[in-house]
């Protein structure tokens, strides 16, 4: 049987940039498509239903973590084998959804993601600002050596889970915020399961979403902490539910 494959954004003020990232998404490679708005002061979801895209609209702004959240639920409620997570401000490129389902669909990974820094002089290139090319780089090699594993990046806003992997890591109880990206990964590799990379150009620009300085090294600190916290939940010197089986 063919994998249902549902591609899910999370979105915020994207009214300029969701039919550009919806073209981008090849014929074929995705059965449905779920677009979630967190109260946006645009035409977003205007924008989306003109697409014909299943849109749900957020009552109350819940935050990045908060919309993800609704993403994976209504992916699952939809019969989703394979979700793909896609933000609609077109700074990551959905000509590559194919390939990161065809990974999970032969087998070969559990979880994929856009590799944004396949070389410095690209990332920089595409806009990457300096700093968060430096906190990136010292992030990920910081979270690959005490996760054992061996990603380009671990900050991605592309990626695509099995339905097994969502069912398993207790998402639900991350993070709101924008470091829930990173709690979900430190989450999946204590499950076990595999994680795999692709390249994926960087795109920065006017519309593209971004957080500031200061948000940024919140965030640092916040995905620093997952990782104390998961090797606390380890050793038994204290329990965390982010690690704790649904």
């Amino acid at each position: 049987m063919t994998p249902k494959v549902v591609v899910v954004m999370p979105a915020y003020n994207a009214e300029k940039t969701v039919a550009r990232t919806v073209a981008d998404i090849p014929p074929g490679s995705a059965d449905e498509i779920i677009l979630v708005d967190d109260c946006s002061r645009d035409q977003t979801v205007a924008e989306a239903q003109k697409l014909g895209l299943k849109v749900i609209r957020h009552e109350e702004n819940l935050g990045y973590g908060g919309n993800q959240k609704t993403c994976y639920r209504s992916a699952l409620e939809a019969g989703a084998d394979i979700v793909v997570m896609i933000h609609p401000d077109y700074q990551y490129d959905a000509r590559l959804v194919p390939y990161l389902t065809g990974l999970l669909k032969d087998n070969i990974c559990d979880v994929v993601l856009g590799n944004r820094i396949r070389t410095r002089r690209e990332a920089l290139e595409g806009g990457m600002p300096t700093y968060k090319y430096i906190s990136n780089r010292f992030l990920t090699v910081i979270e690959n050596f005490f996760m054992g594993q061996n990603l380009g990046e671990w900050h991605s806003g592309m990626r695509a889970y099995t339905r097994k992997v969502l069912e398993t890591v207790p998402w639900e109880r991350n993070s709101d915020d924008f470091v829930f990206d990173c709690e979900f990964l430190v989450q999946a590799a204590a499950f076990g399961f595999r994680l795999g990379d692709i390249p994926a150009p960087a795109r920065y620009f006017e519309e593209a979403s971004s957080i500031n300085f200061s948000r940024s090294v919140r965030y640092g600190l916040e995905s620093l902490k997952s990782i104390f916290l998961y090797y606390l939940h380890r050793t038994r010197l204290w329990r965390s539910p982010l690690f704790e089986p649904k």
